[in-house]
């Protein structure tokens, strides 16, 4: 969790309810508030002229997200989408700022995320130079293993829909269901009921990408 609830109760943050697929806040629209995520999940997305989505990230509950305009002062990089009913805190702008600059331990807390995030968007970035999908699926399934995000922590369960994994790795969500039967038959991932389990030699835990509901 990026800040305490109570501090932010105590700095007169206020909570704000979405249904599915209500937008949050737009591309391009400036930022009053900081964001961070109670209940539900949110998609965090870049759209193209032709509506096609490419996920940023997908938010957790105890996350953040839209954080950069309260650095820089530009407008949002990203649009928010809530995935499911979600519950956001949102503190203003002013209040969050003046809170990392009397709080050491919350700034570093910041600082480690961006850089954590910028490490992020070099991998994505060099991925999608490999037309192997195949590539782009283990990278991103790894990355996620090692960031413990979007993991459950008791089943290992991977809480991405093939939609969601080709929205991420900018394929076609037909392409990521092919390559995930090649990765079967590879030995690589094995696919049991619909589900993906991940096999990785480095770690005992496995991973599982559940099945899009529309495959």
């Amino acid at each position: 969790m990026m800040i305490d609830n109570e501090l932010l109760i105590s700095l007169g943050a206020t909570y704000k309810n979405y249904g599915p697929e209500e937008i949050i806040f737009k591309e391009g629209s400036s930022c009053n508030f900081y964001y961070q995520l109670i209940e539900g999940t949110v998609r965090w997305v870049n759209i193209n002229e032709e509506g096609k989505e490419f996920i940023q990230t997908i938010v957790n509950p105890g996350e953040c997200f839209g954080e950069l305009p309260l650095f820089d002062d530009g407008p949002f990089a990203a649009t928010a989408i809530s995935n499911t009913d979600t519950t956001i805190w949102r503190l203003h702008k002013s209040t969050f700022l003046k809170l990392i600059h009397e709080n050491a331990e919350i700034h570093f807390k910041f600082s480690s995320l961006l850089s954590q995030r910028l490490r992020y968007k070099f991998l994505i970035l060099k991925e999608l130079a490999y037309n192997d999908p195949e590539h782009r699926i283990s990278a991103l399934i790894a990355h996620f293993k090692d960031t413990h995000s979007n993991i459950c922590p008791t089943c290992s369960q991977l809480k991405l829909t093939r939609q969601q994994v080709a929205d991420m790795t900018g394929l076609r969500v037909e392409t990521v269901i092919r390559a995930m039967r090649s990765m079967h038959e590879m030995g690589e991932v094995q696919i049991k009921k619909g589900k993906v389990y991940c096999n990785d030699c480095s770690s005992d835990m496995t991973q599982i990408i559940q099945k899009d509901p529309t495959t």
